[in-house]
């Protein structure tokens, strides 16, 4: 039996990344957080926007690897990786599509007031995090932002704020 695919998509700030690790807990599997590996990977190389999308294209294929394995496995894993954009959430076809899986995409609804907050809290709980955590990039990023469709085939579960 294979494991499952579970993918967030949702504002920043929106609890993307706290639900992704309370779930990896609840279901024992395994969680990628994009976020971890660039910050491990490339510690000091992500200073603007371009950066995080050269960096990010360059952890992929290994992530496609270890997704195969681990869902051959019977291994469910958690994917803590961005699916915003109905591009970001084609890799995400392409992944449920490479490993055979089921899967469930979360989107995570909240308003913009409330990411800002939660985002104003992690900068004062990890302030090396705040070049990228903060209201210009919100701005910047969320206006890029597409809720998933009904015709992008993904099994969505919609949570609340």
């Amino acid at each position: 039996m294979k494991g499952t695919l579970i993918f967030f998509c949702g504002k920043m700030g929106a609890g993307k990344s706290t639900r992704a690790g309370a779930m990896a807990g609840e279901l024992e599997a395994v969680l990628l957080s994009e976020d971890e590996w660039l910050s491990r990977l490339y510690p000091d190389e992500i200073r603007v926007f371009d950066d995080y999308l050269k960096y990010s294209a360059r952890i992929r294929p290994l992530v496609e690897s270890l997704l195969r394995a681990f869902v051959d496995a019977g291994v469910s894993v958690v994917l803590d990786f961005p699916g915003n954009t109905v591009g970001q959430r084609a890799w995400f076809r392409t992944l449920i599509r490479q490993t055979g899986a089921a899967h469930r995409l979360i989107y995570c609804e909240a308003g913009d007031e409330l990411c800002l907050g939660r985002l104003a809290l992690r900068r004062q709980r990890q302030p090396e995090r705040a070049r990228f955590d903060n209201e210009a990039v919100f701005r910047q990023v969320t206006k890029y932002f597409e809720p998933p469709g009904d015709d992008e085939g993904f099994h969505v579960e919609v949570v609340g704020e």
